[in-house]
């Protein structure tokens, strides 16, 4: 794996790849759509369904199809290396029931199945720098995108990529308690919360929740004044533009006495403060785990259970 400063390269190819021109085709008659992925590579279908409703969205992070999935369905298979077992898996299924199948990947086995394959320059990236290649094809085959909302958010990623020391200094806070992050979203970035749990996973190498407003209020809520060690947690929420839920968190904070730490995204369009929360979340996640004195680029656990598994396999 590459070392510290290929990974703030990485991060910084984010922007570039938001001009990635290829594009999911989407046949007549489509009536569902399934989307197939896992960890890094899945992210892309996780934010795809918070944007697009026009047709049901399911999501697949296992080894089997949905039951319903027939000629009628478009299942998009994402996987980076194109070697990911579970969504190969789902992809042969979906080939065997006919449905039109899209892979996007930089390479592997997944190249030989799909009716339309879309392939990602393969840059030896880690799949969870790749966002922008997997996600792109979806948000300009089903029209989500327009070319205001990528340079707007170019923009702010380049930003970013100049100035992102407020990403540094929570991480500071974070590592001087030894917290753990808790991601509160609200839609259309309930996705990006999640991402954010992830990244704290990979790149800092510590534990992460994430929930979502109004869902949290019905659970977490509760947990929120009595769990053990409170002080151990670190809240991070994004600010929402919904005048209700942006309520709701005033409310949750006062009543529950928590002291949340609130993100406030940029940008006109959803798309872009989209793309700006997620890079935002990469640098934070990043600074963590330097701060912690990880590599963000090591996966070597994942890669030992592949191992494991492949060898179990045989």
């Amino acid at each position: 794996m590459g070392g510290v400063i290929e990974f703030t390269d990485e991060l910084k190819m984010l922007k570039e790849q938001l001009k990635f021109k290829e594009k999911v085709e989407v046949p007549k008659g489509i009536e569902n759509v399934v989307i197939a992925g896992m960890g890094g590579s899945g992210i892309a279908g996780k934010i795809f369904s918070e944007f697009y409703s026009k047709k049901p969205v399911y999501l697949v992070d296992d080894y089997k199809l949905p039951d319903f999935v027939s000629k009628s369905t478009l299942v998009v298979a994402i996987s980076y290396s194109g070697n990911t077992e579970e969504t190969v898996t789902v992809a042969k299924q979906a080939i065997k029931r006919g449905a039109y199948t899209v892979a996007i990947t930089s390479g592997g086995e997944l190249t030989g199945y799909g009716d339309q394959q879309i392939r990602i320059p393969r840059n030896d990236l880690q799949p969870r720098s790749a966002t922008g290649f997997m996600l792109m094809p979806l948000l300009r085959g089903f029209g989500i995108v327009n070319e205001s909302d990528i340079s707007e958010s170019y923009s702010l990623l380049e930003q970013l990529d100049r100035n992102n020391g407020e990403c540094r200094e929570i991480a500071n806070d974070i590592a001087k308690g030894m917290r753990i992050p808790v991601i509160y979203g609200s839609s259309p970035f309930k996705s990006i919360a999640y991402r954010w749990k992830t990244q704290f996973n990979e790149n800092a190498k510590v534990m992460a929740y994430s929930n979502s407003f109004p869902e949290l209020n019905h659970n977490d809520t509760m947990s929120l004044a009595k769990t053990y060690r409170k002080g151990s947690l670190y809240f991070l929420v994004f600010k929402s533009a919904n005048k209700r839920i942006a309520k709701r968190i005033v409310i949750t904070a006062t009543i529950t006495k928590s002291n949340f730490k609130i993100i406030a995204p940029k940008g006109s369009s959803d798309i872009a403060r989209m793309f700006y929360l997620l890079h935002y979340g990469d640098y934070l996640t990043y600074h963590l785990g330097i701060i912690r004195g990880m590599n963000p680029t090591d996966v070597s656990l994942i890669e030992e259970l592949k191992r494991r598994l492949g060898h179990f396999r045989q």
